[in-house]
Order: structure tokens, then C-alpha cells, then sequence
């Protein structure tokens, strides 16, 4: 097929030597098979900022750092360089993830790196050789539903453990080859530790998954995977070995406002009275 005008500058390059056919077109960016030498892979071409349709990009973005002092300031300012570092920010981003949950042992494509916008990586597919299906394109039984809902799980937990919470996962972004499912699609990876809106992006990561495996096994819609999880998170507790159960029960326990307000009256009436001791010391020492 004719060569894409953003991949032509990695045909030039000597990247990649031929297109084959573009796999699909999505709300972030067009994704196409190629071959380099004698391996075949795929490009993920980001579309610009303003022709992609992800939506609230900003929330994603929340809590994402920027090393250089430079360009973090213009990131802020919204100028022009602000503007193509922070889309520089958004496409770097698949690749620090693929590379951080490949190393913590999430099944993810293996990433070949970002030029100029264009992803490189594994293209995914089964032993035949055919391009591995999406999992919404998947019809299972019950049994193989529970067992691959427990590793999308898993994933899930290291994903977390590796402080990533995936933020757009889905039946959609997750392929299936003939030794289970991959996780896809991680430009919008979310920094679990500082985005205040990681909690409800994992919950509903982890609702979505689990009300698609629950079509074909529906006693999966009673587990509260995503909850366990947070808690353990929240506590410091989750480990890559934490064994999760699904189960999870709610502290219903109201606060005791009262010792609550009891406790803070008694350490601001103590700082009170550790500053009255200084002024009296100082007091002393101006006699002398």
C-alpha cells in the first residue's frame, strides 16, 4: 500500500522498509502492520492533539512530570513548545509503560520506540501467524472466562504494584493469542499515586473487564477485585504476591467525630502551651 505521510520519514530512515496494510483506526491513533527486515511489526501513528477525540486528556495527564524545569513551565503556560512538548509527554508515555509493566511481568506488546510520533513494536498474533483478535471479538466458555478474568486481574495487581493504573481498559483494548490475553493501548497511563482520579479510573478498569468475561460466566459480576486491590494499595500492603480473592467487605463503621474533635483540641491546646513556654524562656533569658 502507498506509504503514510508520518511514516514515510522511518522508510527514509531505513526503520522500516515496507507498509503492509493499516490494522485499524482508533479515537488516539491509526495503527498499521509493516515490515522491518525480516520481521514483521506495527506502527501506531498518534494523530495530533487536535484531530484525536480522547476525551478529558487532562485528567490523564494529572500528576505526570516533566524532568526538564524548562519544559514542564511551558507545558503549564500552554505555549506553542508547551504545547508539542506535552504531545511529545502523551506518546512518550506508551512506551515508559511498555517497557515498566513488561519488566513487572504484565503481558504487553514489546516496544521497538517512538519516532516522531510513530510507535514501533511486536506486532501480536497467534502460532498461525494471523494477527491476534481483539477480546470483544472473543466467544468463550465459562470456565476459560473465570481463568482469564483471574490473569487480567493479576495484570491488573501489577500494573498497580508498578504505580500504573491503565485508565481506557476495556474488551477493547486487550488482544487474545493462543497463550492468553495482552494488555493494548497505554498512552493515557495513569500515575497511581498522583492523580487524585486514579481510584475511579482502576475501578472502572476493572469493571469494565469484568462485566465482559461476565457474559459468559456471570457469578464474575459479584467479585470486588477492584476494591481489594485499592485498599491493599492505599495501605502499602499489595505486593506482586498478594493473593487476591475477589472478596471485599466495606467498613460501614461511622467515625467517632467526637474523639476525633476531642484529640485535635488536645494537640492544639499542647502547641499552645509549647509556645507559651518559649515566650516565657525568652522572657527569662531578656532579664539577664
Amino acid at each position: 500500500m502507498k506509504v503514510p505521510k508520518r511514516i514515510q520519514p522511518l522508510v527514509d530512515d531505513g526503520l522500516i522498509d515496507e507498509v503492509i496494510s493499516q490494522l485499524m483506526s482508533g479515537k488516539e491513533a491509526t495503527v498499521y502492520m509493516v515490515r522491518c527486515g525480516d520481521d514483521v511489526r506495527c506502527a501506531k501513528v498518534y494523530k495530533e492533539a487536535i484531530k484525536r477525540s480522547f476525551k478529558k486528556a487532562a485528567q490523564y495527564q494529572e500528576g505526570r512530570k516533566s524532568r526538564n524545569s524548562r519544559r514542564a513551565r511551558a507545558m503549564e503556560k500552554g505555549s506553542k513548545y508547551g504545547r508539542n512538548q506535552q504531545e511529545s509527554a502523551w506518546q512518550n508515555a506508551e512506551v515508559d509503560a511498555l517497557y515498566k509493566l513488561a519488566e513487572a511481568g504484565v503481558r504487553v506488546p514489546q516496544p521497538f520506540g517512538c519516532f516522531d510520533g510513530v510507535l514501533l513494536m511486536e506486532l501480536v498474533t497467534d502460532d498461525a501467524g494471523d494477527v491476534a483478535p481483539r477480546l470483544n471479538d472473543v466467544v468463550m466458555s465459562a470456565e476459560q472466562a473465570q481463568e482469564d478474568h483471574i490473569l487480567v486481574m493479576h495484570y491488573v495487581k501489577l500494573m498497580l504494584c508498578a504505580g500504573i493504573i491503565h485508565g481506557d481498559l476495556s474488551e477493547f483494548n486487550v488482544l487474545v493469542d493462543d497463550y492468553g490475553p495482552v494488555i493494548i493501548d497505554l498512552p493515557q497511563a495513569v500515575d497511581a499515586s498522583a492523580n487524585n482520579n486514579a481510584k475511579a479510573m482502576l475501578m472502572r478498569d476493572v469493571a469494565n473487564m469484568t462485566n465482559y468475561y461476565a457474559q459468559f460466566c456471570p457469578e464474575l459480576k459479584h467479585s470486588k477485585y477492584g476494591e481489594e486491590m485499592w485498599a491493599l494499595f492505599e495501605s502499602g500492603e499489595l505486593t506482586a504476591e498478594s493473593n487476591l480473592t475477589g472478596l471485599f467487605k466495606e467498613n460501614t463503621q461511622s467515625a467517632d467525630v467526637d474523639t476525633v474533635l476531642e484529640e485535635i483540641k488536645a494537640a492544639f491546646e499542647e502547641e499552645e502551651a509549647r509556645v507559651a513556654r518559649i515566650s516565657e524562656a525568652n522572657a527569662v533569658e531578656s532579664d539577664y
